[in-house]
């Protein structure tokens, strides 16, 4: 069993009781990333048993450029597992070990940017069978917290992930496209929150994932509520030994539009007084959107090359941005 940080236990690995709040949402998230072929993608599952259907998300960036992609809304009806649209969540060994799975088909784009519109870039792009198959083996502690007070005296709506941890993983495994199996070994991060959400809730957000090998990984976060609610933070982590931060700073270029991020660096002090300087190169890029309510929230994802000192890693950069 891995180390835990933080108000959580072991079964909380798996899902929870399905609060009453009707944005009651629970999902996991894992990213991975083989630096050797130049390959990575994340896989989501969000369910949302209170409004009838959760929120599948499978996303593969290919060396080339182009992306594989797809995004459903399947039926459910109960919050008791991760298992819809051809996605699957299982719990090996809670705090250690954990296997993602997808059987389905996936659009493919040469320029993934064309999904700025959805309807478009479904119609018009070829689309591939793909089969992921990887194990996510612990290599640092799981940390976060089951609730904070903050979340917990706010109203459902404006809530996001109060029940919230992370945790740096070994995978490896098998993508298959179409009929080329590829293996992969890499590294890469998971996420588990649970609780009332709305994308819609925050102002604006930049969340980055770093892994630089077996025992150096690290993420960064700014979270602004609103203008007033700025929350910036992280961890280092070497091994089974974490550090948290205690400032954060990051910075990015921009494509023409404004909003597509490209290249960024992050300047982070930890609870030691180390400062380090993290510079990310956006090797594949994809720009998702959520609606609700006549707002359009814009959640650009980039397969991200960092570099630390002598150190090179992947990652992701997930920047978050309501649109006026």
């Amino acid at each position: 069993m891995a180390k835990i940080l933080g108000n959580l236990v072991p079964e909380d690995d798996f899902t929870h009781p399905l609060g009453p709040e009707e944005n009651f949402n629970e999902s996991m998230y894992f990213n991975f990333f083989d630096r050797e072929r130049g390959l990575g993608g994340f896989l989501r599952l969000g369910n949302r048993a209170n409004e009838g259907h959760a929120e599948m998300t499978v996303t593969l960036y290919l060396p080339d450029g182009r992306v594989l992609f797809m995004f459903k809304r399947p039926q459910i009806s109960h919050n008791d597992a991760f298992d819809a649209g051809g996605c699957r969540f299982e719990v090996l060994e809670p705090s250690q070990r954990l296997r993602t799975s997808y059987a389905g088909s996936v659009v493919e784009l040469e320029d993934a940017r064309s999904l700025s519109d959805p309807s478009r870039a479904f119609r018009e792009s070829p689309r591939k069978k793909v089969r992921v198959d990887l194990v996510h083996d612990a290599v640092g502690p799981m940390y976060g917290g089951a609730r904070s007070q903050e979340h917990s005296e706010l109203p459902p709506k404006e809530q996001f992930a109060s029940a919230h941890y992370e945790q740096h993983m070994q995978v490896s495994g098998t993508v298959a496209i179409d009929d080329e199996s590829l293996t992969i070994e890499g590294f890469g991060l998971r996420d588990h929150s649970w609780g009332p959400r709305y994308w819609q809730a925050i102002e604006s957000y930049e969340w980055l994932t770093m892994n630089f090998g077996p025992d150096f990984h690290a993420m960064v976060s700014i979270v602004r509520r609103d203008a007033e609610n700025v929350r910036a933070g992280g961890v280092i982590v070497r091994g089974d030994e974490i550090e948290k931060l205690v400032s954060a700073e990051i910075t990015a270029d921009y494509e023409s539009n404004g909003l597509y991020h490209r290249k960024l660096r992050a300047k982070i002090e930890t609870e030691k007084g180390e400062r380090l300087e993290i510079d990310g190169i956006v090797r594949g890029f994809i720009p998702l959107r959520n609606r609700r309510g006549g707002q359009t929230t814009h959640i650009g994802e980039g397969m991200t090359e960092w570099r630390c000192g002598d150190s090179v890693g992947y990652g992701l950069s997930e920047f978050l941005k309501q649109i006026p």
